[in-house]
């Protein structure tokens, strides 16, 4: 799904403050074939009775297929960390970080917030790469428990901190606009590793912070 690569580091030989770590992080997926996706979207409109030459629907295919483009590829960022030169040690938690995704089954939007902490270990993160990280996963045809996983899963792997903790809050519209129409329904997730799972204490404080919203 995803590729982080090592692309550039600074190591702190000019001064001791300036020990930046970049890391590309780029997706890996199949491009969308628009011309495809507009034939699709335009055989839909067929199918559902509907003339795609009319003056409303004509641009309808390429607004379709353009629309699913964007939202199914995340923007390529820098995961830039720096050293925890104060040995901070507690947790961080960046919280209500705006979450859009596409239920595979459905592909009806899902959205919602995600919380996203962790507790440092040798290296800390620019606080705006974590919602980089959620919208790398976000984007994409998705099941919620998925996106949880994968987004503490990255963070673990990649950051290297002695504890990560994701949850992620999201209305569906395959449950508020068909079926069941529980309008105002809410689906609430969860992923821990490290301190944040295994230490009670470290865990009730990120869920207890994660809920005072």
């Amino acid at each position: 799904m995803s590729i982080a690569k090592l692309e550039h580091e600074i190591s702190g030989s000019h001064s001791r403050h300036d020990d930046r770590r970049r890391l590309r992080v780029v997706h890996h997926r199949e491009r969308v074939n628009l011309p495809a996706a507009e034939r699709a979207v335009r055989d839909l409109l067929l199918a559902l009775g509907r003339d795609p030459s009319s003056p409303h629907l004509a641009d309808t295919p390429r607004r379709v297929a353009m629309s699913f483009t964007e939202m199914l590829t995340p923007r390529e960022f820098d995961l830039t960390t720096f050293p925890n030169d104060e040995h901070y040690d507690e947790l961080v938690l960046a919280k209500s970080i705006p979450v859009q995704s596409l239920c595979e089954h459905h592909m009806l939007p899902f959205t919602g917030v995600a919380h996203v902490g962790y507790l440092p270990g040798e290296r800390i993160l620019g606080l705006s790469k974590l919602a980089r990280v959620v919208e790398l996963f976000a984007r994409d045809l998705q099941v919620q428990e998925r996106l949880t996983v994968q987004v503490a899963g990255w963070l673990q792997e990649h950051l290297a901190p002695k504890g990560v903790g994701v949850v992620i809050e999201a209305e569906h519209m395959c449950m508020s606009l068909r079926g069941v129409q529980a309008r105002g329904s809410r689906t609430i997730t969860s992923s821990v590793h490290g301190l944040l799972r295994e230490d009670a204490r470290s865990r009730q404080e990120f869920f207890t912070l994660t809920r005072g919203i």
